[in-house]
This record gives structure tokens, sequence and C-alpha cells, in this order.
């Protein structure tokens, strides 16, 4: 199998490939660089759900309703998303502030339609079942993740007129 050249490697490549150095740990390696995309993903999604849950809680203590603490820790969850994402997960470059700007309001935009699912779902949780409001806040965050990286990765990152070159993986 050819392995896949990754001309710009962040933090999470180095740790891959240092641990993959033995050669009994060489498919792990190889699994990750398969899927990079996934797992990068993966793994800032789920930085970024403790980022939300984190900011919900903090902000949630302090005894502001539910639901305006869910928006609040959304909009900070959005913001790191959108940077990791996009240096990260997906690698993209922008060219002009043109670009830039259409392809951060496009992310935020879609982003706004994944905040309906997390409110609709907490409302639904919560208010309606009276589940627990952090056991609803995860699993709107895996609802969340799951149509956050359809959308990114079909309309937002994925588009040549958003993009200068994509960094090969």
């Amino acid at each position: 199998m050819k392995e896949k050249v990754i001309e710009k490697k962040n933090i999470i490549d180095k740790i891959v490939d240092f641990i993959g150095k033995p050669k009994f740990l060489k498919p792990l390696a190889n699994l990750y660089y398969n899927h990079r995309e996934v797992w990068l993903y993966l793994f800032f999604g789920a930085l970024t759900v403790l980022v939300n849950i984190v900011s919900y809680k903090l902000i949630n203590i302090t005894g502001i309703n539910y639901m305006i603490s869910n928006v609040i820790a959304w909009i900070i969850a959005v913001v790191f998303a959108y940077v990791t994402n996009k240096l990260y997960v997906f690698d993209s470059v922008t060219d002009t502030k043109k670009a830039f700007l259409k392809e951060m309001i496009s992310f935020f935009v879609a982003r706004i339609l994944s905040l309906g699912i997390d409110v609709l779902i907490m409302y639904i949780g919560v208010t309606l079942m009276g589940i627990n409001d952090i056991l609803t806040k995860v699993l709107a965050n895996i609802v969340v993740i799951i149509a956050n990286y359809v959308m990114s990765k079909l309309f937002i990152f994925n588009r040549d007129d958003n993009r200068g070159e994509k960094i090969e993986n």
C-alpha cells in the first residue's frame, strides 16, 4: 500500500509518527494516515464537545438558564471548531479575504443549523422528558458532530472556489 504524503504535519501527526516507529505499531499509524481526516475530525470534535460541555457547565452554575447557557457554550465551541477544522482537519487554504469570509460565513451558517438540532434535543430531553441536562448534552453533541462533519466535508471545506491548493493527504 502506498503511503500518503503529508506536507504539513500537525502535532497529532508527529505523535502518531513517534508511536508508529515500532514495527508492531506501524499498522495503527497506517490506519491513522489512511483515514487521517476522519481521525482528526473525531479528535477535534471530541475537544469541541469538551469545550462545549465545560463552557455550558461553567456558565450554567452561575444561575443562567440552561438554554441561554447552552447557546453561549455553543458560540464558544463553534469558534473553537472553526479554527481547528480549518487549520488541522481539512487543511483549508483561502487565498483571498473574500474566500476566507465566504468559508467562515458558510461554516457559521451550517453551525446555526446544527444549533437548531442541539437546542431541539436539549428541549426534548430536558424539558419534555426530564432527562439529566449533561446526559442530554452529550447525546446532542454526538448527533451534532455527525451533522457538522457532513456539512463541512460536502459544503464548506470542499469547495474549489473557497480554497487554494489542498495539502496532499
